[in-house]
């Protein structure tokens, strides 16, 4: 059951409830609830520091958000409070109404039934059976009611036999009065002292619509008249005694219906605890069905929670900018954060209207979210873990109230941190330093900053102040990053960029804006020559880290696109292997066949010689048994298989032969239409070869078309065109 919230909650001040803005998330979260009570305890959720409460909040979570998907969807949980009933229970010698005992069958009915769903499949949702484990189900409370009040919400007849009987009576005379009336209704009606309208009803009682000049003839109780006078109301004087007896078993009737409620608003008194459990627990599954809701509208997850104090969100989305997004159907941002012990303070620089704030939001928003039990809306392969306090100081500072300026509110601000800022803390800071002389309150920040520092904490701030920068990039667990633009158009490209400190673009901005370009040039002389040509350099460096990130993202895209070519070429091989081990065992079956058939051809010959009969015979039957020997046993349909497989591998075989075949005759057709080549005209000394050959000799002499060819070792006598040149003699 629950622990103090002392020891379970992270001490959050209001300050960075509202930098940070968890209430609207809540309020978002609380309008998908379904009850008023779900409504109420959603909007007082506050982060857990306990990691054991923020895993099984985030467990329970995310088991219902997974019932959406899967087949087995967890039953509604919808119910009517029964918070007056159990304050009524508390109180001794009270009773329930019968509306109040059907809201207490509704509620029980429901909790049962989500209790056994969740005990059945256990395997989906272990951490939500575990958490109804303790619930007690029981069938007593229902059955009980069931047998007292009916489904109109009436005491039921057979309740007690005095109550039967007494109702029973009721019956018969509302019969008698019913029965008299019509009676006297039929009487006066036909000695015409009635209006035509002849009743009516006064006090849920029938009345006979008397003509006002008869009223002293018609004998009853006058129970009223018509505006206008024309008309008595007379309850006729027979009718008017079953009445008065009719109200006496009434009385009793209600005494005892009290009485029968009594008894049962005692029998159910003892369950209190259980009731109270029964709407609490279905409380709290609404509070999870909403936050499940909400995840599914931010496509939100649970992240690997570690030890390790790494925290890596990986295209981590503002979830109030994500939603608002969505319904203007724009595009957003998603960034991506990394720190741990090796890199705890991340300092990012860059012009304004870049995205630095909402960046600091979203981180601080997401631990927030994830302490609550919430899922959040990062990939999958994101890492997080627990901090026990969480300080910020973003947005407008200015207070009107306590008459403060932004720079000492800043300074009241920094107070408070340096007290509770420890190694489990996790501090986000917008525009740190500004509010007072720049040099002097970028030196007192840089004070602070290194106080963060050697304390372990955790942190990201945004600044301008170069001596920041230059701090993040010399101590070895601090970090420097910028929000990206694009160098040419200045417009925001919203991704923060690590390892690099960003310029504020404060010239190119004022030149951009339409600034004469004669007064930026006055302006930069007017400021150190140094601090202008870091400013330059990071600008610079800014230029070329985004040209290498636009370089690396096309190398990525070349990358992939080996990849699959490369995977795509694999699966050819493959193939073609396989191809060829068919092609093979065709080949190979195609061998045995002709070296069969070279047999027999051999036994032919033989016999044609011969004629030696037996001696055929003979040989025959040798080689059918030695080829029967290799033959292995099959079944029919392995026989029709391996013939099947034979006759496709044959047919595309085939197939490749056609193609291969015609390749060549259409090759020949084309050589055959091409017109011939003229050959060199050879003379003596010219180095020759047959066409066919590749034996190289010289030319001795030419004599009608024919010509004598040295090899050395001897000559020869060839006709010149079947000499082909190989080196002209120079």
């Amino acid at each position: 059951m629950p622990v103090s919230k002392e020891k379970t909650h992270i001490h959050i001040h209001n300050k960075t409830l509202q930098d940070l803005e968890l209430a609207t998330v809540l309020n978002q979260v609380s309008e998908l609830c379904i009850t008023a009570l779900g409504h109420e305890k959603t909007l007082e959720i506050q982060p857990y520091s306990n990691k054991k409460l923020v895993l099984n909040a985030l467990d329970l979570t995310n088991e219902y958000l997974a019932s959406f998907y899967n087949e087995n969807r967890i039953p509604n949980h919808g119910f009517e409070t029964i918070s007056k009933e159990i304050k009524l229970l508390k109180i001794e010698n009270t009773y329930l109404e019968t509306h109040s005992f059907k809201k207490i069958v509704s509620i029980s009915l429901t909790s049962n039934e989500i209790i056994l769903f969740l005990r059945k499949f256990e395997e989906y949702y272990p951490s939500l059976n575990n958490y109804a484990s303790n619930i007690e189900v029981t069938k007593a409370i229902i059955e009980e009611i069931d047998r007292i009040v009916d489904r109109f919400g009436d005491v039921k007849d057979s309740s007690s036999s005095l109550l039967f009987e007494l109702r029973q009576q009721i019956n018969k005379l509302k019969g008698k009065i019913n029965q008299s009336f019509a009676t006297a209704l039929n009487t006066y009606h036909q000695l015409e002292y009635l209006d035509d309208i002849r009743e009516s009803v006064v006090d849920n009682k029938r009345v006979l619509a008397v003509k006002a000049m008869y009223r002293r003839k018609v004998r009853g109780a006058i129970m009223g008249g018509s505006k206008t006078g024309s008309i008595v109301y007379i309850e006729p004087e027979t009718t008017l005694q079953y009445t008065r007896e009719l109200n006496n078993l009434e009385y009793e009737e209600n005494e005892e219906v009290i009485r029968i409620l009594k008894a049962l608003t005692n029998f159910i008194r003892p369950f209190l605890p259980l009731l109270k459990q029964y709407q609490d627990f279905l409380t709290e599954l609404d509070v999870i069905s909403a936050k499940a809701k909400y995840a599914k509208s931010l496509n939100a997850i649970l992240p690997e929670i570690n030890q390790d104090r790494e925290l890596y969100l990986r295209d981590a989305y503002h979830p109030l900018l994500y939603l608002s997004n969505v319904k203007k159907n724009t595009k957003t941002f998603p960034q991506t954060i990394e720190l741990n012990q090796e890199n705890r303070i991340i300092v990012i620089s860059g012009p304004n209207a870049g995205g630095k704030s909402i960046t600091l939001k979203t981180v601080g928003l997401l631990q927030l979210m994830l302490q609550s039990g919430l899922l959040i809306p990062v990939h999958e392969r994101s890492k997080v873990f627990l901090f026990d306090r969480i300080i910020t100081d973003i947005g407008d500072n200015q207070s009107i109230e306590n008459h403060l300026s932004t720079y000492s509110y800043r300074l009241k601000q920094m107070n408070y941190f340096l007290k509770k800022c420890n190694k489990n803390t996790l501090f986000l800071i917008d525009e740190f330093g500004t509010g007072s002389d720049p040099e002097l309150g970028g030196a007192l920040a840089e004070t602070f900053l290194e106080e963060f520092y050697h304390r372990e904490a955790f942190g990201i701030i945004t600044t301008h102040y170069s001596n920041l920068k230059i701090l993040a990039s010399e101590l070895p667990y601090m970090q420097n990053a910028n929000m990206m633009f694009d160098e040419k158009s200045l417009e925001p490209v919203y991704k923060l960029a690590l390892g690099q400190a960003g310029s504020s673009f404060t010239f190119e901005v004022a030149q951009k804006n339409g600034i004469p370009y004669s007064l930026i040039n006055r302006a930069k002389k007017k400021i150190e020559r140094g601090k202008v040509r870091f400013d330059k350099t990071i600008a610079k460096l800014q230029k070329e880290r985004s040209k290498l990130e636009k370089t690396e993202q096309s190398l990525k895209v070349n990358e992939r696109k080996k990849q699959s070519e490369a995977d795509k070429l694999e699966e050819i091989n493959t193939k073609i292997q396989k191809k060829l081990e068919s092609y093979q065992e065709l080949y190979d079956s195609n061998q045995r066949l002709i070296y069969l058939g070279q047999k027999i051809n051999d036994l032919s010959e033989k016999y044609f010689e011969n004629k030696k009969k037996q001696e055929l015979m003979d040989e025959l039957f040798k080689i059918v048994q030695v080829e029967n020997s290799k033959r292995k046993k099959v079944s029919v349909k392995q026989k029709k298989a391996e013939k099947a497989k034979e006759q496709q591998v044959k047919k595309e075989a085939e197939k490749k032969v056609d193609i291969i075949r015609k390749k060549k005759k259409d090759t020949k057709t084309k050589d055959a239409l091409k017109p011939p080549v003229p050959k060199p005209k050879l003379k003596v000394g010219d180095r020759v070869r047959l066409e066919d050959g590749r034996a190289v000799g010289s030319i001795d002499s030419i004599e009608k078309n024919k010509a004598i060819v040295n090899y050395g070792m001897f000559t020869t006598n060839v006709s010149l065109e079947q000499l082909e040149l190989v080196e002209a003699l120079k």
